[in-house]
């Protein structure tokens, strides 16, 4: 899933900044010693900043223990960590490089998602860079990937602009119910066709979600049955459509939409 190519602004243990393959960053991230730094402000769920060491790497990643998830009546208690997971791994099938590298593992308080921090322009969310312009492909993609993965909570503050520019997504526990409940700040794209290169990706990823694959495999361990089932009708759907969809029943913004 491209784990060859690097990532720029990681440092390593003597704090020099250097470019490291996502490879090493998965390594990194599954086998490292886990230090906690502290508790990340405004987070509906235990979100805590860690550190973690692995050889002569030294990242700083978030931490999600499952037992810090509140429960929610539409979601099944526990589930929040491993679609996080999950979402990591379509973003990468997708070729579009939207999540930063997340793993399941356990941690000072339990199992949990482990995923690299990303350092970035605070005052910048989604919002901000489509006033800036620039980020039309990306965007794109983001809504694209939204809708295969049914967010329910794209907030344009889960939108990061890295120190490096790039567009980031983040917090994706509340995706792939099997129920529609797309909830996303990002609807103006909707009706117009996704082109060559989106269509090429939700081929790739269809492909990719064959019987037995390799992919359906590792989404089976994080997801439920009927939710990989949805997954796969919801890529059908926007094949055949070949459009950005319109919003369903809703509520479809997501509150507070920042």
């Amino acid at each position: 899933m491209g784990t060859g190519r690097a990532y720029p602004l990681v440092r390593s243990m003597d704090d020099r900044p250097e470019a490291v393959t996502v490879a090493r960053i998965l390594e990194t991230l599954a086998r490292g010693v886990i230090t906690i730094e502290g508790a990340m402000p405004y987070s509906s769920n235990y979100t805590l900043l860690a550190r973690i060491e692995h050889q002569d790497l030294q990242l700083l990643s978030i931490y999600k223990p499952k037992r810090g998830e509140r429960p929610l009546w539409d979601f099944p208690q526990g589930s929040l960590y491993r679609r996080e997971a999950a979402a990591y791994l379509v973003s990468e099938r997708l070729g579009f490089d939207l999540v930063p590298p997340t793993v399941v593992r356990s941690g000072p308080y339990g199992v949990g998602m482990v995923q690299l921090f990303i350092a970035n322009d605070e005052e910048a969310h989604l919002f901000t860079m489509l006033q800036e312009g620039g980020y039309e492909t990306k965007l794109r993609q983001l809504c694209l990937f939204d809708c295969i993965v049914n967010n329910a909570d794209r907030k344009s503050g889960h939108g990061l602009k890295g120190l490096d520019g790039r567009l980031w997504a983040i917090d994706h526990g509340i995706c792939f119910h099997y129920e529609p409940k797309l909830r996303t700040v990002l609807w103006d794209f909707v009706g117009e066709p996704f082109g060559t290169e989106l269509t090429a990706a939700l081929s790739q990823l269809q492909d990719s979600l064959q019987a037995e694959s390799e992919l359906v495999r590792l989404l089976g361990e994080l997801l439920e049955k009927a939710e990989l089932r949805a997954l796969k009708r919801r890529l059908t759907h926007l094949l055949e459509s070949g459009v950005f969809p319109p919003p369903g029943p809703g509520p479809n913004v997501p509150w507070p939409p920042v």
